[in-house]
């Protein structure tokens, strides 16, 4: 293995002392994170998704959920304050987050936005969401992440 090219959230994640494992895989275009945890075999309660959405307000919300739930998209606008709350285009996932889909992470994105973790993750020793690439993962204690990113767990998926 050639070096490894250090991403935005793994700068961010090292100048704030905070503990990882990266884990990196072959993937040159976008697939699914259920697709992405099968291929690996990891545990999709762990394996945590990164989903960006506009509220009607005009700002951004970054919501981490589990690979296999959906987002309540109702319960994500009550939580960010808004009256509704809309799921980035994909063509805006960049522009927006300086990162790619597939490849987008809550931790250093081009502005900080408010971060809401599902609360499943509370309480796991460490869980895995992507490493700011495509075939880039990083494996942390979600308390990190919650701190790194001043975000707060929500109960954020359709029931």
């Amino acid at each position: 293995m050639g070096k490894e090219i250090k991403t935005n959230a793994m700068r961010i994640l090292d100048k704030n002392r905070i503990k990882y494992e990266l884990n990196t895989y072959n993937c040159d275009n976008f697939v699914d994170g259920k697709s992405i945890a099968d291929m690996l075999g990891q545990d999709y309660n762990i394996s945590f998704k990164t989903l960006v959405a506009a509220g009607k307000s005009g700002q951004y919300y970054v919501f981490v959920i589990p690979v296999a739930e959906e987002l309540d998209l109702k319960v994500a606008a009550k939580e960010a304050g808004e009256k509704n709350v809309a799921l980035l285009h994909v063509k805006d996932i960049n522009k927006v987050t300086g990162y790619v889909r597939g490849g987008c992470t809550p931790v250093g994105m081009k502005k900080q936005y408010p971060v809401f973790v599902h609360e499943s993750a509370k309480g796991s020793e460490s869980i895995i969401i992507s490493g700011g690439r495509l075939g880039a993962q990083i494996f942390l204690n979600p308390d990190d992440l919650i701190k790194v990113t001043g975000g707060k767990y929500a109960d954020i998926i359709v029931h």
